[in-house]
């Protein structure tokens, strides 16, 4: 009986912090990029877009009913941290490499891999046209911005491979990328899909070549602070739950007409017609269906926000597509 009257309080307890600061206040506040094209920068409208925005827009659309109900805080790589731990925004939603100092020695938690990425170098290729390799590059200037793994990562490849890169260091991404393009270095590292981000707004595109090295892991997803369990665990199934419309087949157009009519019982329990996965995560059976009607499945918004890019799928393809998505039951 003590057990039982044990399991009754825990389960009328109320949310933690920050979810319940997320449904006071009406508005969920997530940390975005300054600008990174098909992650989160404001689009011709100034409405912010792209993969990380519209993880926000589901987490809105499951939590508070509305994938409107967001307020984006745009942060440098060096503002996110500080601006995640002393609570100016709920989770970073901010292309973030998830790592062991980050997930055990700042009071954060990582919900689970949106994006699989790598570091990568490009150089101008009218000016270093003998540069095809990045051993080419030993002893060249690199431009890097500060705050990232990325700086870290290239000091280790370059020990580990006995070369010498002069790094030139900057504050915010877009005052790297206009320093490498205006000749300050000889080359420029980053994720691979900020490279491809920068590329495809260039007209003179043509005139850089990315070296073909990928030479660090890079999987980006939400952080969040380490005190609300709930919160975590809401914003680590919206990953499987996206992920598992797209192997089911869901989409933004069809996910109301699965929900009256699906028989496939994985489909049931992701859009509420059986189980209990939402009164699991303190929410109604219809938080993943507003979740896709908002932003559509993973492949949905991965098409509109990364494709333009010219960004193969490769890892961040479905598991039974040879990529590395792997949603998790939902029973």
């Amino acid at each position: 009986m003590t057990a039982l009257a044990l399991v009754g309080a825990a389960g009328a307890a109320s949310a933690g912090p920050t979810l319940d600061a997320i449904k006071q206040r009406g508005t969920l506040v997530c940390g975005v990029h300054t600008g990174l094209v098909g992650f989160s920068a404001p689009d011709k409208t100034g409405k912010y877009a792209g993969l990380d925005v519209d993880y926000c827009k589901a987490l809105a659309a499951a939590i508070l009913g509305s994938p409107d109900k967001v307020k984006y805080v745009p942060l440098t790589a060096q503002q996110r941290f500080t601006a995640l731990q002393s609570g100016e925004v709920d989770l970073l939603s901010r292309n973030t490499t998830w790592n062991s100092k980050r997930d055990t020695t700042m009071g954060s938690v990582f919900a689970g891999v949106w994006f699989y990425d790598g570091q990568a170098f490009v150089i101008n290729s009218k000016k270093n046209p003998k540069v095809k390799k990045l051993a080419d590059l030993n002893k060249a200037s690199v431009c890097v911005e500060t705050g990232t793994t990325t700086e870290r990562n290239m000091a280790d490849y370059a020990r580990a491979h006995k070369l010498t890169f002069k790094p030139v260091v900057f504050e915010g991404q877009e005052a790297t990328e206009k320093a490498f393009q205006s000749g300050r270095c000889d080359a420029y590292t980053t994720d691979a899909s900020g490279i491809a981000a920068m590329l495809v707004n260039l007209p003179s595109k043509a005139d850089y070549a990315v070296l073909p090295e990928i030479i660090s892991k890079e999987p980006l997803g939400p952080m969040l602070r380490r005190n609300d369990q709930e919160f975590f665990s809401i914003a680590r199934w919206m990953i499987f739950a996206l992920q598992q419309a797209e192997e089911s087949d869901v989409t933004q157009a069809n996910v109301a007409k699965m929900k009256g009519e699906s028989k496939d019982p994985v489909v049931q329990r992701l859009l509420g017609s059986t189980g209990e996965v939402g009164k699991g995560l303190g929410l109604d059976a219809d938080w993943a269906v507003r979740a896709i009607q908002a932003v559509g499945n993973y492949g949905e918004s991965y098409d509109r926000n990364i494709k333009p890019l010219g960004l193969q799928r490769g890892p961040n393809n479905l598991w039974n597509k040879g990529g590395l998505m792997y949603p998790v039951p939902m029973d």
